[in-house]
């Protein structure tokens, strides 16, 4: 692969809404995703469940195991309310946290709105397979996943063993 060239990597998108999963809300933010992660590859699993802690661990570990999928991204439930369980759901399958991921868009939220510093979202590893909560906002998703976009092409690379040094 020449130094200018992008891999295919394989993506998911799962969305945790009650309200979606039951048909009265449109995944705005799951669209947004699946635009923005085209430049990184296929969007090849899409899904909206609602916040249900078993469900959503199941389709994780579904997801990155079977599907083998490069990187999964979730939106929504990683807030405060009582069913938003996606980063307990996303902590008890990841095998390692990547703790600079999450923080780098909280970061980024915090200089835009001080609601920032209630996200919970969490980014992690399980096998080879990278997963990142995002938040449930169209505006919110399409700024986070702005954060990471840069960064994903290396990390992916990287967990796909790509032997090269990361520093130039």
């Amino acid at each position: 692969m020449t130094k200018n060239a992008v891999a295919e990597y394989r993506v998911g998108i799962l969305t945790l809404s009650d309200k979606g999963a039951r048909g009265e809300r449109v995944d705005e933010s799951g669209e947004i995703l699946r635009e923005m992660a085209a430049e990184l590859g296929t969007v090849c699993c899409y899904e909206m469940i609602p916040d249900d802690f078993p469900l959503i661990v199941a389709t994780l570990r579904d997801w990155a195991d079977n599907r083998k999928l490069d990187l999964l991204l979730t939106t929504g439930g990683t807030g405060l309310s009582p069913r938003d369980v996606t980063p307990e759901a996303t902590l008890a399958v990841i095998d390692r946290e990547v703790p600079g991921m999450a923080e780098a868009m909280r970061a980024a939220s915090l200089a835009k709105t001080p609601h920032a510093m209630i996200s919970r979202a969490v980014v992690g590893l399980r096998g080879t397979t990278l997963i990142a909560n995002m938040p449930g906002s169209p505006k919110a998703v399409r700024e986070n996943f702005a954060v990471l976009l840069p960064a994903l092409p290396h990390a992916l690379a990287k967990l796909k063993g790509d032997p090269s040094d990361c520093a130039r």
